[in-house]
């Protein structure tokens, strides 16, 4: 019987590139590219997987835990409104639009707070269901 080893959680930075974003995970030496989120996401597993291929583990979505910069996730993420987010999240407005364009940093306070907000917003989208009338 063959056992499948567990690994620990994987830091993947991600970066935007001109045509659509590379990766790395940050304490190993694997690197991929995609034009997709969904297809980096692919593209990393096969690379974890070979990357580990003799110890053979098995890498999930769940094993991965992607970073993104900032001020790219805005850009890039324009369905989430900032305007939306600031009043969701109880936060100035103006306040989170510096964040945004990189005229200000965050604290790691106010980044908690910012991606709590996004994910609470995330789940929000997850659970609804559309229907035709």
């Amino acid at each position: 019987m063959t056992v499948i080893n567990k690994i620990p959680r994987i830091t993947v930075l991600v970066e935007k590139t001109e045509t659509g974003f590379s990766a790395y995970c940050k304490d190993l030496n694997v690197f991929t590219e995609a034009s997709e989120v969904n297809e980096l996401y692919a593209n990393l597993i096969e690379a974890l997987e070979l990357y580990f291929e003799d110890e053979e583990v098995t890498i999930s979505k769940e094993d991965l835990d992607l970073s993104i910069d900032f001020r790219t996730f805005f850009q890039d993420y324009k369905i989430l409104n900032a305007r939306f987010l600031a009043e969701r999240i109880g936060m100035n407005q103006s306040l989170l639009a510096q964040y945004t364009s990189g005229i200000k940093k965050p604290s790691e306070k106010q980044l908690k707070r910012i991606l709590n907000g996004i994910h609470s917003v995330g789940k929000e989208l997850s659970d609804i269901s559309l229907m035709l009338k």
